[in-house]
Order: structure tokens, then sequence, then C-alpha cells
């Protein structure tokens, strides 16, 4: 049954992806460039390879295949992902915009036709359909513009004389011209309601919309790009906790999570984060989980950076999903031998608190999910407690053990704006501290990025949890 919906759910997001993929060809190709032409089919070829690319940059650390080719495909395809979501995003708000810029060209030309009439004398279609007066002052045939019938008894009206006053006759034909491009810009505006229909008006307004969307997704993905480069930024609060000793007042945590090392976050991505770490000079460090995106044979050098934590109680590490995607027990074993103390389902007393840490709800697959009986279960309750828990939805289980303080990640903040929506429908804190009955949770946005090096609207950051005794 798993795997039926499994496929059900594949099936559905390649086909969603599949119309994603030809709205924005139709949108950035198919209407902004001649059948034939050159850009036409770059932009076609596009359109397939991208795609691809995304899906080798997804599927092939899990199918094995060589790192060389991991890398490879991880820049543009996850990239591709990002600029994919922004591009869809700023055509969908284009898409407002372009029946409004179409009846303003359509005023516009309707003005200038109505200008030149003007100037040059010629008859234009006046508002009702019959003939405007010309600049001369001259009138069309009366039979031409009522229809035949009995005669009727003649009226002062009638024998009025034929021409009228120069200054009068070219005042009524400025009054017409002006009818007549009303008329115009009504006819021009309702034809442009439901689509642009003038060719050339339509392919200016496609490609003005198109290039502003362009431009739009690019410097958005740019910007989410350079907020991962540059590494992460730190973030302090203050927790009190009621249980806290006036002797541990002040202790300081640097919580990091979701580092992601990977084929494209490296070593320099690890010595980054690390010198950050190093330079708040915490007490305790908690590597909170997802570590690392990929096997101990890829990714053990990139790693070794952690090897330069410094911290007066010693660096703590948990497990997070994507370790049991990588080899979870290569990864413990490996941290250990980085000098990280790996917490399975196990607790450590410090002088003012206990230190426990679960692994991760991925674990459960191997046998080795979270365990708080094992890790809480008899421990002394007057004392406080902090937990190490990857994923915030194990907060209720932290509650009923009488834990003070979880610390988690995970969520990434949302990562891609305005995937933070997305984010709150699984976890019941997506960033930031927040109170859960006596216990208080604290989930950071990640120091790192998975699948495409982007953050918007979530910038990573290392937070340096100062917990405060009530009793000082």
């Amino acid at each position: 049954m798993a795997a039926v919906v499994f496929v059900l759910v594949a099936l559905v997001v390649l086909a969603l992806l599949a119309s994603v993929h030809r709205y924005v060809w139709r949108r950035f190709v198919g209407d902004t460039t001649a059948p034939g032409s050159t850009l036409r089919r770059v932009g076609t070829v596009a359109a397939f390879v991208l795609p691809l690319l995304s899906l080798g940059a997804m599927t092939s650390g899990r199918i094995g295949a060589p790192f060389w080719l991991q890398q490879v495909l991880a820049w543009p395809g996850f990239l591709w992902l990002a600029c994919l979501l922004y591009l869809t995003l700023a055509l969908l708000v284009g898409e407002a915009v372009r029946p409004l810029l179409g009846r303003v060209l359509a005023r516009r030309d309707a003005a200038a036709t109505a200008r030149t009439a003007a100037g040059t004398g010629t008859s234009v279609p006046a508002a009702g359909g019959a003939l405007a007066e010309t600049a001369s002052g001259t009138r069309p045939r009366t039979e031409e513009l009522v229809p035949a019938g009995p005669p009727r008894p003649a009226t002062p009206a009638d024998r009025t004389p034929a021409t009228a006053p120069p200054a009068e006759a070219e005042a009524e034909a400025v009054r017409d011209a002006e009818a007549a491009a009303q008329a115009e810009t009504e006819a021009n505006t309702a034809a442009a309601a439901p689509g642009i229909a003038h060719p050339s008006r339509r392919l200016f307004v496609s490609r003005v919309v198109g290039g502003a969307a362009a431009a739009a997704g690019l410097a958005t993905v740019g910007y989410g790009t350079h907020n991962v480069l540059s590494g992460p930024s730190v973030k302090r609060i203050t927790v009190p906790l009621a249980k806290l000793p006036r002797a541990a007042h002040g202790f300081r945590i640097a919580v990091v999570s979701d580092i992601h090392i990977g084929p494209i976050l490296g070593r320099a991505h690890t010595r980054r984060i690390v010198d950050t770490i190093n330079s708040t000079s915490p007490d305790l460090v908690a590597v909170v989980g997802d570590l690392v995106d990929g096997s101990v044979a890829d990714l053990g050098s990139a790693a070794e950076p952690l090897a330069g934590l410094r911290s007066r109680h010693g660096s703590f590490f948990v497990t997070g999903n994507h370790e049991y995607f990588s080899g979870a027990e290569q990864w413990v074993n490996h941290v250990r031998e980085l000098g990280l103390i790996p917490l399975e389902n196990a607790r450590v007393e410090l002088g003012g608190f206990d230190l426990a840490g679960v692994n991760d709800i991925a674990g459960e697959t191997e046998g080795q999910g979270p365990d708080f009986v094992r890790a809480l279960g008899d421990r002394d309750r007057s004392r406080a407690a902090v937990l190490l828990a990857h994923q915030p939805v194990v907060i209720h289980d932290a509650v009923e053990h009488g834990v003070d303080l979880q610390l988690s990640g995970h969520t990434h903040g949302g990562q891609l704006w305005p995937g933070n929506y997305l984010a709150e429908l699984a976890n019941p804190t997506v960033a930031g501290l927040e109170r859960y009955g006596d216990t208080q949770l604290f989930v950071s946005r990640g120091a790192g990025a998975w699948g495409p090096p982007v953050r918007v609207g979530a910038p990573a950051d290392i937070t340096v949890v100062e917990l405060a005794s009530r009793q000082a």
C-alpha cells in the first residue's frame, strides 16, 4: 500500500512539474519568439534539458552515482529548481499586469490615431457609426446619412446655409474626432480584457512582462544564493529555566543545525561555520542533525574542520533524517573521531542541568529511532533538562518527559519563501522560540541549505542560547 501511495505521489509531482515547465516555456519562449527562430530552438532545448538536470541532481546521490557526477549535476540542477519557483511566481504576478499594460497601450494608440486624423483633416468614424465632418467644414450628402422616406415639410433648419462658418466647422470637426477616438479606445479596451488582440501589441506586452519576470526571478535567486554562500549569521536569545540553579546562570549553548555538507557545500562551508561558532566562545556546542548529504567516503574530509570546534564543555551531536540517507552509523563514528560526542538516546549530567539527545525519527526504519525512556526515563526531574532532537514534532514527547528546553532544526525556516507556509503544516514551530506547556521549544533555521543553495526569507543562522536562572 505504501508503495502505491509513493508511486501516485511521484506521478502527481511529475505531472505538476511538467505543467509548470510548459507554462514557463510558453511565457518566456512561445509568446516572445518567432516559430523556427534560433531563440525558440534554444529555449525549447533548455526546457527539456534543465528539468533532466534537476532530476539527476535529486537522484544521483540516492542511486550511488560517482561523487564527481553528483557535483557536476548539483549546481545547475538544484539552482534551476529555485529559478523555476521564482520565475513562475514572477510570471503569475505578470498575469495581472498583462491586461493592464494592454489597455494602456490601446488607449495610447487610439489617442495617437485621433491626433493624426485631426491634424490631416481625414474623416474619422464617429462614435455612432456615421461619418464625421471633415476639417474643411463640408458634410456628406444627407441621403447617405438619413434613410429614404416620405417627404416632410420644410423647416427653418432646412433653410440653413449648407456650409457653416469656418471656425464653427473646425470646432465641430475636433469634437467629432475626439468622439471617434473615445469610441475606438472603448472598443480596444473591451477587446483587450480577455487578451491582447493586436499582434504587435501582444508581442510587445509578452516581451516586457517576460523580461521583467526573468529579471525579478533571477535576481531573487542570486540574492538567495549569496545568503547561503556568505555563511550564517549569529543570533542570540535568552531562555529562562525555572529549575536552572544560580550557578548555571548565563550558560551559553551554540546551536547549529542543518549544515548539509554535500556536493555543493563542502569543506570551505564547514570551515566558515566552525569559525563563526568559535567566535562566540560558547560553553557548549550542540549540532542538532542533518550534518551531511552523502557518505563518509565522499564527504569525510569536508567534515574534518569540525575537529576545530572549541567550547568549555565540549561539542555534542544528534542525528537528523539526512544522516539515515547517508549511513548514520558511519557518520556517528566519524564525528566521534573528530571530537564530537554523539548522544544516541543518551544523557549526560552537566553542572547545572541534564543534557539529553534522541535519534531522529527517520532512524525508526533501521530500528534506531528516538527512545525517550532510555534518554530521560530515570533522571532526577528536580534538575533542569535540555533536549537535543532534530525534528520539532517530538515536542509532545519532550513535554511528557518533563523537558524544560528542546533544541531542534529540520525546518530551515522554510528556506525558500513561501515554503515557510508549507513548513507550518508539518511542524509545530518553524523557527524561533515557543512554549508548549512547561516545555520551551527553540527551532533553528539552520546553517546550510538542502537542494538549491538558496535561501529567501529564511536567513541561515547559528544561535547562541543563553540559559537564565530564575533564582539569579
